[in-house]
């Protein structure tokens, strides 16, 4: 994935480099800023209509995701056809992607 590639250079270039458990920590905060953009926009889901999530937030998440992916030398690209391919099989055993949970 060439967006993976451009965070694992940017890591380097920066010396950002960091152990996987840190990685993990950062995406989860960074999904917290997300919520946080949600919560607060819907005031608190009494306004669910005016959601809204700011892009930079987002990019944010995605940074961090391949961060973490990198530090764990999985291929996001590779991780993410493993799930279509696991959402696909799943829609076509009981005609949806959820597996109950």
């Amino acid at each position: 994935m060439e967006e993976q590639e451009q965070v694992a250079a940017f890591i380097e270039a920066e010396g950002m480099e960091a152990p996987p458990a840190y990685r993990l920590l950062d995406l989860i905060s960074e999904v917290g800023e997300v919520a946080k953009d949600a919560a607060e926009s819907t005031d608190y889901g009494s306004a669910p209509t005016e959601l809204e999530v700011k892009s930079d937030e987002i990019g944010d998440v995605l940074f961090a995701l391949l961060a973490f992916s990198e530090a764990l030398d999985i291929n996001a690209g590779a991780a993410l056809g493993e799930a279509l391919g696991k959402y696909d099989d799943r829609i076509a055993d009981a005609g949806e992607p959820s597996s109950g949970h």
